[in-house]
């Protein structure tokens, strides 16, 4: 892997709100306002640096685009991360009329089988450039997970705090790594609370609390590749799970970068939310045609991973989708679980529970006319299945046990016998 020459293509981190610039350090809100604080770059001196036929001689991963990521050198943690498939779903789109559909499948991303990956490995990389050797997060499952494998991959000391009814497959996928993983009895925006006071008084790099501008930065990612992968051509309409509200924000960020380096054609993508039904502060706010969320005190559903009552990105994320002429939805539970079902019965891609919001999202938007069935839409898949099961466990028909007999297996067999093809009777 060649240098990354840093020059001067990252201005600072700035304010959100006000613009206010600040240096490259941990820190993730303005003192004059409390705005938030994004990564600031200055796309002329990029363009010098990179061009679009480079990538050619790149790796198939997210680092393929480190110049448009937050790193004043190499990346040192993740480095395989990313590069995940952009499945045409005709199975998916023919059950739901669309002609154009894609699945962007972060479920494969790698270590943990989440997009967190990404957004980790720019973190965590970050956090090494800064001198941090304890680092840590305020998770709701997939997080925690991806902090704690690639943490241990970089040997760094963690401690991850998540609420304490979290799915067991996601604490005992964050505990096998070894981090010091604490559950906490309260909804993960108080964790995230909790979290916040750690970072002051213990000095550490906690990716989503004072590393927040440079974890943020990884998602960009995901964008990136959709527009490669769609042979350098932007998305009409693109689906998004929201949790914090980042992600969305991100990958539109992603197009407005390529835009600017004019490597894709300036044509517009509509943006559309996806949450649960249980917890959708971000949603209601669109559909109410309000400027910033309400937030949810206590969230009740089983997308725990999207269970974010009061999303840090809440208010950006409802602004893009509006101003993008898009819109935003949510799914019961039960809307999940079928959403999860289609998805895997129609493209053999097992998506956790915020997987099925993001497909029951797509369905409704498709059947209220808001996302038209003859333009490409991608909806993006952001964790595996495999961490979520046991929503699936009572809504799934039961296995039959027969006995090692051909009798008791017709016994159990309902569909219609194929043709038994004959062995070929030529001599060779």
């Amino acid at each position: 892997m060649t240098t990354a020459s840093t020059g001067n293509r990252i201005l600072g981190l700035a304010c959100r709100s006000c613009g206010k610039l600040y240096p490259l350090q941990a820190n993730n809100f303005c003192t004059e306002d409390f705005g938030p604080l994004e990564v600031s770059y200055d796309y002329e001196v990029i363009a010098k640096q990179l061009r679009k036929e480079d990538l050619q001689k790149r790796p198939w991963n997210m680092w393929r685009y480190r110049e448009l990521l937050p790193l004043d050198g190499e990346p040192t943690v993740g480095l395989h991360v990313g590069g995940t498939p952009l499945v045409h779903a005709r199975r998916l789109g023919a059950a739901l009329g669309v002609k154009q559909l894609y699945v962007k499948n972060d479920a494969v991303n790698f270590p943990t089988l989440s997009f967190k990956d990404r957004v980790v490995a720019v973190a965590l990389s970050k956090a090494k450039e800064l001198g941090f050797t304890t680092v840590g997060c305020a998770s709701t499952g997939n997080l925690a997970n991806s902090v704690a494998a690639n943490a241990a991959s970089a040997g760094l000391e963690t401690f991850i705090l998540v609420p304490h009814d979290l799915e067991k497959a996601k604490l005992l996928g964050t505990s096998v790594y070894g981090s010091n993983l604490v559950k906490v009895k309260g909804t993960y925006d108080q964790v995230n609370r909790l979290c916040t006071q750690i970072a002051f008084k213990y000095g550490w790099g906690l990716v989503n609390i004072n590393l927040r501008p440079f974890y943020a930065e990884g998602s960009k990612s995901m964008g990136y590749e959709i527009a490669e992968q769609l042979d350098w051509k932007l998305p009409k309409h693109v689906v998004c799970p929201m949790a914090g509200g980042s992600l969305i924000g991100k990958i539109s960020k992603a197009f407005k970068e390529l835009t600017s380096l004019g490597w894709v054609n300036n044509t517009p993508t509509k943006f559309y939310g996806a949450q649960a039904s249980g917890c959708a502060p971000i949603t209601t706010a669109v559909k109410q045609g309000k400027d910033s969320h309400k937030p949810v005190k206590t969230p009740n559903t089983i997308a725990k991973s999207l269970a974010i009552g009061d999303p840090a990105d809440g208010y950006f994320a409802a602004k893009l989708i509006t101003n993008s002429g898009g819109w935003a939805e949510d799914a019961t539970d039960e809307e999940i679980i079928e959403g999860m079902q289609l998805l895997s019965q129609t493209e053999g891609i097992f998506a956790e529970t915020a997987g099925g919001v993001t497909v029951a999202v797509a369905r409704k938007l498709i059947e209220q006319k808001r996302l038209p069935v003859d333009e490409p839409i991608v909806i993006c898949i952001t964790g595996n299945g495999l961490k979520t099961q046991d929503v699936l466990e009572q809504m799934l028909e039961s296995v039959p046990l027969i006995g090692p007999t051909l009798n008791e297996f017709d016994q159990v067999v309902t569909g219609p016998r194929e043709t038994v093809r004959k062995p070929s009777t030529a001599t060779v």
